[in-house]
């Protein structure tokens, strides 16, 4: 079987090719070829944007296409978090490293073995090629205009059809097998650039994306995924581009399950969920904290999140307040609950004298934003005023000393709060301390994992601090402030504009946030509404260029009453 492994490792190679080539902006994109999904025909519309998969997404439009259980193993490359910004906008400008690449190669082969393996393949070829042992292009070609369009998001050109079949007839005259030379072809689209990232284009005007493109982001933004047969057909037969076929579609795909894992990747990219995997605390002061606490953190977040959101359709503010959560065995000792079931997760609400409430007593936040032997007041008050208000906190000057605060022995200076005060009493530190500190302070009510205490060194924790010219006297009342904060809404709706689209703020279309807020008040801050109105706005199907030089889509965004999604 060597032979077949060195082919393997060529068309790698003339892949790693035509995937430089599509960076540079000389792949295609087809404009939509009537109804169905039949080959396209049309010159390609010009690519205007590109993002890299999420490992999450990579797996979810795997699990879509192919089936849930179809394994997928390796090692992805990481996506960068730009500062104060969404992984969501790092993904527009990520590359593939060598390592990353060959690591795709591995695993688009490993999931091409399976779909056709004795288990699956009934199930995606429905010819029979005519010897075994032979490349058969028109068995080859029915399987490839069967897959291909739900691969690359969209309808294979005559061109790419062809080359993935001849793919196919040189991996079979190489093994002496058919069935190898389609895995061979189909390992090869798994690792296009078609796939792996989310391609976007325009239509013959310029402005306003092509159907496919449309169908893409709509099941990206919703499902967190690629889409299905039915948004395929809905951008086939143009239902995309009015207002009546586009609600349709949002409404039946909000009313999915699938509808969960869309809110689940947007709030852990939004509340940097993804970082819950990397922390790491000091064992001798934090003897029970391991990677499947941390793990249970996340989850025990998204959960709480998804059901206030999604299942319980609850204002967004509220998750501020809430005191309903899901704990299990493991969070049951860290939080110091009784939890009844011995394995997974039950609801659990916390008591009207605790402290612990909403986002910001979760121990996944309260972890995320601590060292590794200690917790951290500013770090925690820097995260609500970066990750839930959007306001950014510059960074520290680099000579700062911190020596004063991080001598936790101190005789004097036991608290957090008390060591503290060389920085906002020092003109270079006291700007963002003032800001960050007031917010941070109460919750030194939990330490660096997110268990409560009462006491630091012996000395009573002062958990009193002040938010937008109000005083305030713990967690909760902190947690009620920031809900009634008109800056926590218009950050959600900020973050899942940018999202959505993968630009950052600078790059939206003038005044479409502020429409977007204003829409999310008007009703009742429901997270499902703000969606569909993103997924509604004629800014959402504008091209990321256009959307970047507002002039350009004056006209394009004119009307918000029109029955046309422009």
């Amino acid at each position: 079987m060597q032979a077949p492994r060195r082919h393997f490792r060529t068309v790698a190679t003339l892949v790693a090719a035509g995937f430089a080539a599509a960076l540079l902006g000389c792949s295609t994109s087809p404009e939509p070829a009537g109804p169905g999904l039949a080959l396209s025909t049309e010159a390609p519309g010009r690519i205007v944007g590109m993002r890299r998969l999420t490992e999450a997404q990579y797996r979810n439009v795997i699990a879509d296409v192919f089936g849930q259980d179809i394994k997928v193993g390796g090692r992805f490359d990481p996506l960068i978090r730009p500062d104060h910004e969404l992984i969501a906008n790092g993904a527009a400008g990520a590359t593939i490293s060598p390592a990353g690449f060959e690591q795709f190669d591995i695993m688009g082969r490993t999931i091409a073995a399976q779909v056709l393996d004795e288990q699956h393949r009934a199930t995606f070829l429905s010819c029979k090629p005519a010897d075994p042992a032979k490349a058969d292009p028109d068995c080859a070609r029915t399987f490839l205009r069967k897959v291909g369009p739900y691969v690359f998001r969209r309808p294979l050109t005559s061109a790419e059809l062809e080359f993935y079949v001849s793919l196919a007839g040189r991996g079979a005259g190489l093994t002496n097998e058919f069935r190898q030379g389609l895995e061979l072809s189909l390992a090869s689209m798994l690792v296009s650039p078609e796939f792996l990232y989310r391609v976007e284009s325009v239509g013959s005007d310029g402005l306003r994306l092509d159907a496919y493109s449309k169908a893409s982001r709509l099941s990206f933004l919703v499902w967190n995924s690629g889409p299905d047969q039915m948004l395929m057909e809905a951008a086939a037969h143009g239902q995309l581009s009015n207002q009546k076929g586009l609600q349709a579609q949002l409404t039946r795909m909000l009313a999915s399950p699938k509808a969960e894992l869309g809110a689940r990747a947007f709030f852990t990219d939004f509340l940097q969920l993804d970082r819950v995997a990397d922390v790491t605390k000091d064992t001798v002061v934090y003897k029970r904290f391991t990677q499947g606490v941390a793990d249970d953190l996340k989850e025990q977040m998204l959960l709480t999140v998804v059901d206030h959101l999604i299942a319980q359709d609850k204002p967004y503010p509220e998750l501020f307040t809430t005191r309903k959560t899901f704990l299990n065995r493991r969070l049951g000792v860290l939080y110091q609950a009784p939890v009844a079931a011995s394995t997974g997760w039950e609801p659990y609400e916390i008591p009207v004298a605790d402290d612990r409430v909403g986002l910001l007593g979760q121990g996944a936040f309260l972890a995320l934003f601590s060292h590794e032997g200690r917790s951290s007041p500013t770090l925690r008050g820097r995260a609500i005023r970066e990750v839930l208000m959007c306001q950014p906190v510059p960074n520290p000057p680099a000579n700062v000393d911190f020596s004063g605060f991080n001598d936790t022995s101190n005789a004097v200076r036991k608290t957090a709060r008390q060591r503290l005060e060389v920085h906002r009493t020092n003109p270079t530190c006291a700007g963002c301390h003032r800001i960050t500190d007031p917010l941070g302070l109460p919750l030194e009510r939990f330490d660096g994992v997110g268990a409560a205490r009462d006491s630091e060194n012996g000395a009573p924790i002062d958990v009193t601090g002040t938010f937008e010219g109000k005083a305030f006297d713990g967690v909760a009342a902190l947690g009620y402030l920031l809900s009634q904060s008109p800056a926590t809404s218009q950050c959600l709706t900020t973050r899942a504009a940018e999202y959505a689209t993968g630009v950052t703020t600078a790059k939206l279309p003038k005044g479409w946030v502020s429409a977007l807020t204003k829409d999310f008040k008007a009703g009742g801050y429901r997270y499902r509404l703000l969606i569909e109105r993103i997924a509604l706005s004629p800014e959402f199907h504008a091209a990321p260029e256009a959307q970047a030089t507002p002039a350009k889509v004056a006209a394009l965004v004119s009307s918000r009453t029109s029955n046309e999604v422009r």
